[in-house]
């Protein structure tokens, strides 16, 4: 019950400083008047040309994703691999090699028919 009460009296200091920061911030900090030229965007010096929202194509959206998927599901795979050599020179006890092969092949097999799928779809094509 001890180590509650700790963990509660941190996280209420921790809040009590940041929420201090922040209220000193507003309180201190330099005010101008909204006006036109502070509302507009900055672009270097330079007056801005055109608005400043865009419209963006999804098929980048969906490019990003899908690199952000494979980036973290190749992280996954590290420590799989990892596990497959600690098997093989017999430091893990109770697990075949075979096992673990057969769990890294299906993995990469999702991988790979993800990958095909996308192919499929269209969102590795650049318009």
């Amino acid at each position: 019950m001890d180590s509650y009460i700790i963990i509660g009296f941190s996280a209420f200091i921790g809040t009590a400083f940041v929420g201090g920061a922040i209220i000193l911030a507003k309180l201190l900090a330099f005010r101008t008047p909204d006006t036109v030229r502070k509302l507009q965007p900055f672009e270097c010096s330079e007056d801005p040309i055109g608005g400043a929202r865009i419209r963006f194509k999804v098929a980048y959206y969906i490019f990003a994703l899908l690199f952000l998927l494979f980036d973290i599901e190749t992280l996954f795979l590290f420590p799989c691999v990892k596990i497959f050599r600690a098997v093989v020179n017999g430091e893990v006890a109770g697990i075949t090699h075979q096992l673990v092969l057969m769990e890294l092949s299906v993995f990469i097999f999702i991988l790979f028919s993800g990958l095909l799928y996308a192919w499929r779809k269209g969102v590795l094509i650049w318009e």
